[in-house]
């Protein structure tokens, strides 16, 4: 198995990179390009950009801007309005894995930023068919997040005929190099399919064994082609215009804003997330399970290119976190209604056989481990004296909240104080 010679991303990435004559992954040399593209004037074109569409009539709103209680929402606004002086709609939706933390950073960011929200919670009972059906076809137990978080924003677009919609980073830029910033690649249909939803449309889920119908999916279609061009929808990603740097970016804006971060089970990163007790958990478990590494693999790679961190440190940090158990799995299964058994039973039908094999004893065990066959890790490390995430990142002081951390959460009572 081919494994970057500067990150640790293999050739077995779902998002499928390319690999250089040198070694060097796709991901990797369009990071390059942050050190040498004029950012200055990148930031001027996007100010001629969002410019052209400011709502002249002061009827309407100038753009929508996704928005959650974690990842780079607080940077994304402060961005929009603060800088560039747009009016923005902000449009959310309801994940349904809330975390208290998360609760009150949203409703910080909604008070703090003095704009107008609108969000969307689909019917608990709907959302868990969904997420029984994903977790059957296609080990997801995440898609309905993903399909709600790109489908909402874009059917209000349209119904309220707001054709800007302004996003963070775009996955296939910043972590497999995809497409070069230079490439100013937007929002598609066709990207969101082939990459976000797993190749799978709200429609392909209609299933009469999953009990799925039309009105089900309704909340996660894309608006047809006819309606978004109608109305001119356009989605643009700010780190085609900005130098991304997403742990840079949350210390100025929790320093400006005050929001809150906390500790994750399976990475050392605190800043994202930390609005979802699956995504860091479960969901990345998941991930690790069908395809042989978390998110903790990101989020070094990332800070490999960034330079804060050495490839040698890298190894040992994922050894530490990548073979933790999540902490919520039992939560989970309670609140989908199945079982342990029926949980691993429906993922080992969608692991990556190239990367996983029954042992004598009928274990899974990784074909090839990356790290083991990596000239940089020692086979003596077991990783139980690993830096914590304190040497990379800081914890915020928790808030007085009124929400249980151990109870699902579902509509939160945030607090901006």
């Amino acid at each position: 198995m081919q494994v970057c010679v500067r990150c640790l991303y293999t050739a077995f990435h779902p998002l499928h990179l390319t690999f250089d004559n040198g070694g060097v992954c796709s991901g990797c040399r369009v990071h390059e390009e942050k050190d040498l593209f004029d950012w200055v004037e990148r930031f001027e074109k996007l100010r001629s950009i969002l410019d052209s569409y400011r709502n002249r009539s002061g009827r309407n709103y100038d753009c929508i801007i996704p928005v959650s209680g974690a990842r780079d929402s607080h940077f994304i606004i402060h961005v929009i309005k603060k800088v560039y002086g747009l009016n923005p709609l902000l449009v959310s939706y309801n994940k349904h894995y809330n975390t208290d933390i998360g609760v009150r950073n949203l409703a910080n960011l909604r008070t703090k930023f003095d704009c107008d929200i609108m969000t969307q919670t689909v019917s608990p009972s709907t959302v868990k068919k969904i997420t029984r059906g994903t977790l059957r076809r296609f080990g997801s137990i995440y898609w309905h997040c993903l399909a709600g978080q790109t489908a909402f924003p874009v059917q209000i677009a349209v119904k309220m005929k707001i054709p800007l919609i302004i996003w963070g980073a775009h996955q296939g830029v910043d972590q497999v190099g995809m497409f070069s910033h230079s490439d100013e690649v937007e929002m598609t249909r066709k990207y969101r399919k082939e990459h976000d939803l797993l190749g799978f449309e709200a429609e392909d889920l209609i299933d009469d064994f999953d009990g799925i119908n039309e009105v089900d999916v309704m909340p996660f279609s894309y608006p047809d082609n006819r309606e978004l061009e109608r109305v001119g929808v356009r989605g643009i990603y700010l780190n085609n215009y900005i130098r991304w740097d997403t742990k840079v970016q949350h210390e100025q804006m929790i320093s400006l804003y005050n929001y809150e971060i906390q500790a994750q089970s399976r990475t050392f990163d605190c800043y994202n997330d930390v609005d979802c007790w699956v995504y860091s958990d479960v969901h990345d478990y998941i991930k690790y399970l069908k395809h042989g590494f978390g998110k903790v693999v990101d989020h070094v790679s990332r800070e490999i290119r960034l330079g804060r961190l050495l490839r040698s440190q890298a190894t040992h940090v994922v050894r530490f976190y990548q073979g933790r158990q999540p902490l919520h799995l039992s939560k989970f299964l309670e609140w989908l209604g199945i079982t342990l058994n029926s949980f691993h039973y429906l993922i080992d039908q969608h692991r990556n056989e190239l990367l996983w094999e029954r042992s004598d004893d009928w274990d899974w065990v990784l074909r090839f481990d990356p790290l083991r066959n990596d000239p940089e890790f020692s086979a003596s490390d077991d990783g139980g004296s690993v830096p914590g995430w304190a040497e990379f990142y800081y914890l915020t002081k928790k808030k007085f909240g009124v929400d249980h951390s151990d109870r699902y959460i579902l509509f939160g009572k945030g607090t901006s104080r």
